[in-house]
């Protein structure tokens, strides 16, 4: 039908839908009748629910995630199917692909096996978690091992005469223990007090001398010892460029230990000048108040002057 009047004589003539409105039913229009549509000859008028179609045979229903089976061999045609386009008025559809059933994923669409996934991550947690567990065990191992380790400190003599190689007086490592000089010693035999050497370290440069003879002596009596145990006495002295020694007695028991006056400041002969220096033994002390006292016995070179004594807690090698 073209644009423009083409003389229909009848209103159904002209619009097949005519008979829908109200001035084509005054004109007379009826609805199609018998085996056409709507004024189409030959069409198919089949109901059917939205989304059915059926070509002959109803097909058996599959299982779900299954295809049915409609057709045989790939490409060869159902004897049940007749494709939409082979039939009069029918129009080209687009080809539907089967739903995907394989696969062991979950999920309706055979989807990504997340199940394994689960189960893989779980497994490298557990991994790790094992191997810092096993590290913590065998550092606290190390640790205890480290722990247990004895203390190999050797034990030390009783008394010592070896001294510091040194002319150095220092009195840093006192511990706030007693300190005494010559003058405030008990002088015992020729033993006296003279200042005329210089470089003596005690008050006012005044030492002892005249100790070169048996029987001589110096007593510290010293109190305020905060407790019983190992002490280091030391003893400020000049020897004249050669080594001397004497006897210590502490608390009335004679040391099997001399005190080793040795030239440690490697003085000249006759130079008690340059020969001040010192030397330490180690003593045990009791808990109040000792007797320490340094003499020239029988046996003994005393040639030497003497300045100080002090004490140190321990036994000390300097």
């Amino acid at each position: 039908m073209t644009s423009g009047n083409n003389g229909a004589s009848t209103p159904e003539d002209d619009d097949p839908f005519g008979y829908l409105y109200a001035d084509g039913q005054a004109n007379g229009a009826q609805p199609p009748s018998g085996g056409g549509g709507y004024g189409y000859p030959g069409s198919v008028n089949r109901a059917r629910a939205v989304g059915q179609r059926q070509y002959g045979q109803q097909q058996p229903t599959a299982p779900y995630g299954q295809i049915p089976q409609q057709q045989g061999a790939y490409g060869q045609p159902n004897a049940h199917y007749a494709a939409p386009e082979t039939h009069p008025g029918g129009a080209p559809t687009a080809q539907q692909q089967p739903a995907y059933s394989g696969g062991s994923g979950s999920g309706r669409g055979g989807g990504p096996n997340t199940k394994g996934l689960l189960i893989g991550a779980i497994a490298v947690v557990a991994a790790v978690v094992i191997g810092i567990g096993v590290a913590i065990l065998s550092g606290d191992d190390d640790k205890g091992d480290k722990n247990n380790e004895a203390d190999s400190t050797p034990t030390q003599s009783q008394q010592s005469s070896a001294p510091s190689p040194s002319n150095s007086n220092s009195q840093a490592a006192e511990d706030d223990l007693p300190t005494i000089d010559a003058k405030a010693l008990a002088l015992g035999g020729t033993a006296g007090l003279a200042s005329d050497v210089k470089g003596a370290k005690a008050d006012g440069g005044v030492y002892v001398q005249g100790f070169n003879r048996v029987g001589s002596s110096v007593t510290w009596t010293v109190s305020d010892i905060p407790k019983s145990g190992k002490y280091t006495v030391y003893v400020g002295y000049s020897v004249p460029g050669k080594d001397q020694n004497a006897t210590l007695t502490v608390n009335d028991t004679p040391a099997s230990t001399p005190v080793g006056l040795k030239n440690w400041a490697h003085a000249g002969d006759g130079d008690y000048e340059k020969g001040w220096t010192k030397t330490y033994n180690w003593i045990q002390l009791n808990k109040g108040t000792n007797t320490i006292k340094v003499s020239c016995e029988q046996g003994n070179q005393c040639d030497a002057l003497l300045d100080q004594m002090w004490l140190v807690k321990g036994w000390v090698e300097s």
